[in-house]
């Protein structure tokens, strides 16, 4: 027994060492992309990785409220707490946690942008904690069997907003569409095009089936192709001259994707701090492994 607990230490202390020197490497690797990529403007930014400063900007379809608050906002996350206590230890235990997904607007005054935030490290300078003795602080305690079991309970709430006005820093994968921005890729499309009326065999043979057999002969399918050219062609000059929709969101690559109300050197001090602390624990853990080995 003693000697399955020696290699589970060893295993331990190893395994310590290596999560603290990838989080180390991974929270430098965050802080480099931030520093490293130069801030663009909307109107004329690149397609790919980008990034951006400029005020929230109001979306009438957007109107939203902070669930424990009901203030209004464009962006929110809460988390609801109670305060337990097990075998003299008091903790706080989480119950209920939540994210909005809806669009944000970001103006930098040359253009617009929409920014999808699922999946974006979002950081907000307005954040709420307050505690109370209700598991939702909205709902009016009306007593009864609810009340009843609730009495003497003490909960915790938090909540996080974006609010229109605030400055916001945005890095992420940025595209754009209409505005004649987009290129054509030909052959995709007109392939899209003759599978999108293949789907429909009956109404491809009523247009294209010139001698009423049933089938499509080499020469009637050189007419599907021609006429799904010529649609894609006609499809393509239809989108450019729609307005230009630029948006942001998640990277496909490892790259950070962040929303914050503070600029990129405080973020990155963050990062760094982040580093330095799983440096210490890597450190911690290769001590640990080293003197175990020593004694072996």
């Amino acid at each position: 027994m003693a000697v399955e607990a020696y290699w589970l230490s060893l295993m331990m202390s190893a395994g310590t060492s290596a999560a603290g020197a990838w989080w180390c490497l991974r929270q430098i690797s965050q802080a480099r992309h931030l520093l490293d990529t130069p801030t663009s403007k909307i109107r004329s930014a690149a397609q790919g990785y980008v990034e951006f400063y400029g005020v929230i900007t109001e979306q009438p379809d957007n109107l939203l409220v902070g669930p424990l608050t009901g203030k209004p906002c464009v962006w929110w996350r809460f988390k609801i707490e109670e305060h337990v206590q097990d075998d003299k230890k008091r903790t706080w235990r989480s119950l209920e946690s939540g994210v909005s997904d809806a669009l944000l607007a970001l103006s930098d005054g040359t253009g617009d942008c929409l920014i999808n935030p699922k999946g974006a490290q979002v950081r907000t300078t307005t954040r709420e904690v307050w505690n109370g003795s209700q598991r939702h602080p909205r709902i009016a305690n009306k007593g009864g069997m609810l009340g009843f079991l609730s009495m003497g309970k003490k909960y915790r709430y938090t909540e996080e907003r974006l609010h229109v006005g605030q400055p916001l820093y945005a890095i992420g994968d940025f595209r754009s569409s209409g505005g004649g921005r987009q290129g054509l890729d030909l052959a995709a499309q007109q392939g899209a095009v003759i599978r999108e009326w293949k789907s429909d065999f009956s109404g491809l043979l009523q247009r294209f089936d010139s001698d009423k057999n049933g089938q499509l002969d080499e020469q009637e399918w050189s007419r599907v192709r021609l006429a799904a050219q010529l649609e894609a062609e006609d499809r393509h000059r239809q989108q450019s001259l729609e307005p230009a929709v630029h948006q942001l969101a998640k990277p496909r690559e490892s790259q950070p994707f962040v929303l914050s109300t503070t600029g990129e050197d405080e973020l990155a001090r963050g990062f760094y701090w982040q580093a330095a602390g799983a440096a210490v624990v890597c450190l911690a853990g290769a001590l640990s492994l080293a003197w175990q080995l020593r004694i072996l």
